[in-house]
């Protein structure tokens, strides 16, 4: 099987707490989204803002790693205030993070990307998990990581 790449649109504030805790969950914690990948491949995230639906707009890779050994997972139950007192159950990854990886604007990068040569392509990323090129996960690596 060979490797796939991912890009996950997520807020920073959320995509910060995944680092520090060492794993990936996407399109709203959807059990789909994380079982779409596989150890070895890699993620990078995309942040269009500090926080969901508020906070200041970045347009920024914010992070970016490789899939980890293991399974996906759901969380037993997370308080959600925004579900009406319900519980949140989010389905996630084990993901290993590159720590020297700095934010980078998409802006600095959308010339060269495959991901932004077509029109509209603003469009895709409300999928949540968008599959990525080799040439656009090495693009966006190389710009992160200074390699």
């Amino acid at each position: 099987m060979s490797t796939r790449y991912w890009l996950a649109v997520v807020s920073r504030d959320h995509v910060r707490r995944g680092v520090e805790l060492g794993f990936a969950q996407a399109n709203h914690g959807k059990r789909a989204a994380v079982e779409r990948m596989s150890a070895g491949d890699g993620l990078v995230y995309y942040s269009p803002r500090t926080g969901m639906r508020e906070g200041e707009p970045i347009k920024s890779f914010t992070a970016l790693g490789t899939i980890a050994e293991g399974p996906a997972w759901q969380v037993e139950a997370l308080p959600n205030s925004t579900a009406g007192g319900g519980c949140f159950r989010p389905w996630r990854r084990a993901v290993d993070y590159d720590r020297d990886a700095r934010q980078v604007p998409i802006d600095d990068l959308r010339t060269e990307l495959d991901l932004t040569s077509v029109p509209n392509w603003g469009i895709v990323l409300r999928r949540g998990l968008v599959e990525l090129t080799a040439h656009d996960f090495e693009l966006i690596s190389r710009a992160m990581v200074g390699q």
